[in-house]
């Protein structure tokens, strides 16, 4: 296994789970299931192969039924086995939103060995944070926010470090996310600069219509971020 993919297991099957959360909120971590950890580690191992460094691309946090389930960032279980070739148990549930988008731009791209080889897919608080069951976001909340404000911090510099990914640039996916994005690597100074695209659930939902331009914008975006060829 490749020291990216080493270090990126080691890294999400550690982070710690955070204390004092709102009432009403929680956090899980997946990536300490062996079930999921066999999954990631199959990803990694085929995707994850020695490269030239990353460019980060994160989203705001994990969601239960795509990353929470199959350890792989914006990759539900029907993605992980009809686009990256790995099967497994894992029920079928109804298609991610975002699982779809994301890998209309990777195949788009060339597929997932052509894309992974460039671009490293994660999150800026890398747990699974649920209410009442159902997803949630760590800025839905000013309390929530104060409360993993640190343990955000953590998450960016650990990526960026274990995985040694490209500093000059990194890709929000999401506005608002890219608000906290931008004011932590103000804080950390990671990146020189980051990208803000619209998040993938959000283009789903309220912009389908427009989908193929808008599968047509992140090539382009993401493109322009590729090393020159030698």
């Amino acid at each position: 296994m490749s020291a990216f993919a080493t270090q990126l297991l080691k890294f999400l099957s550690s982070f710690p789970l955070p204390l004092g959360l709102p009432a009403g909120v929680a956090a899980a971590s997946p990536f300490r299931e062996p079930a999921v950890q066999e999954l990631l580690a199959q990803f990694a191992h085929q995707y994850y192969v020695e490269a030239p460094p990353r460019v980060a691309v994160l989203g705001i946090n994990p969601g239960r039924l795509g990353m929470g389930r199959t350890g792989v960032a914006f990759t539900d279980p029907t993605a992980l086995a009809e686009h990256c070739g790995i099967g497994h148990d894992l029920p079928r549930q109804r298609p991610e939103l975002s699982s779809q988008f994301i890998y209309a731009v990777v195949n788009e791209m060339g597929g997932p060995a052509a894309f992974y080889r460039h671009f490293y897919l994660g999150s800026v608080y890398p747990l699974v944070l649920l209410r009442e069951g159902l997803n949630y976001n760590y800025y839905d909340s000013p309390a929530l926010l104060k409360s993993l404000w640190p343990n955000m911090r953590s998450s960016l510099r650990q990526q960026v470090q274990a995985l040694g990914l490209r500093r000059d640039v990194a890709v929000s996916l999401g506005k608002r996310n890219g608000l906290f994005f931008n004011k932590l690597n103000d804080e950390l100074g990671l990146f020189e600069r980051i990208v803000v695209l619209d998040h993938p659930r959000y283009l789903m939902q309220y912009r389908r219509r427009d989908l193929e331009q808008n599968i047509a914008h992140y090539v382009a975006e993401l493109g322009d971020l590729l090393p020159a060829p030698a």
